[in-house]
């Protein structure tokens, strides 16, 4: 069923997308249209979908940032990290797990809350008082949520909740 060109990545124990565990798979993309080291965003319904293929083989995310919801298939690949275009979070998209911090801190997936990123060698800069800086110390930055994949006959499959496949569709 999987062939060598399409290898799926295992989901992480515990990180798949919540309605996945027995839901309906649907085609999505030609795995010739993904080749390793390349991200494409697949959109179901109102659902964006991120297909990366990585050293680790296909994955399917939500297609934005686990920190301030960016698309992260603006950002770049390189291997099995995936780095945010907006705020420089990386994130492992073999495990879930944040690799680099977004430079804006805030809490981790944990609830630890981390300070704003400062260059070495730099003074920290405070945090001036005000709604925004409240807001940047209440963002979580999440854990990534995985969508079950398999390779069929040249196509990447995704496992999609219910309520994302209308029945028109």
């Amino acid at each position: 069923m999987t062939t060598v060109d399409g290898r799926v990545a295992p989901t992480p124990p515990g990180l798949a997308a919540a309605g996945t565990h027995d839901a309906a798979y649907r085609p999505v993309l030609a795995v010739e249209a993904l080749p390793a080291g390349s991200m494409r965003r697949v959109s179901v319904g109102d659902l964006d979908i991120l297909l990366a293929h990585t050293s680790a083989g296909i994955v399917a995310t939500d297609d934005r940032c686990p920190h301030m919801s960016a698309p992260l298939s603006l950002g770049t690949l390189d291997g099995c990290a995936v780095a945010c275009p907006l705020h420089r979070g990386v994130f492992d998209l073999a495990t879930g797990e944040t690799i680099q911090r977004p430079t804006t801190g805030g809490l981790d997936a944990d609830g630890v809350l981390h300070p704003a990123w400062t260059p070495a060698g730099s003074v920290p800069k405070p945090d001036p008082p005000g709604s925004k800086t409240e807001a940047r110390k209440l963002t979580r930055t999440r854990r990534i949520r995985f969508y079950p994949v398999r390779v069929v006959d040249g196509t990447v499959e995704v496992a999609l909740p219910r309520e994302v496949v209308s029945p028109g569709d």
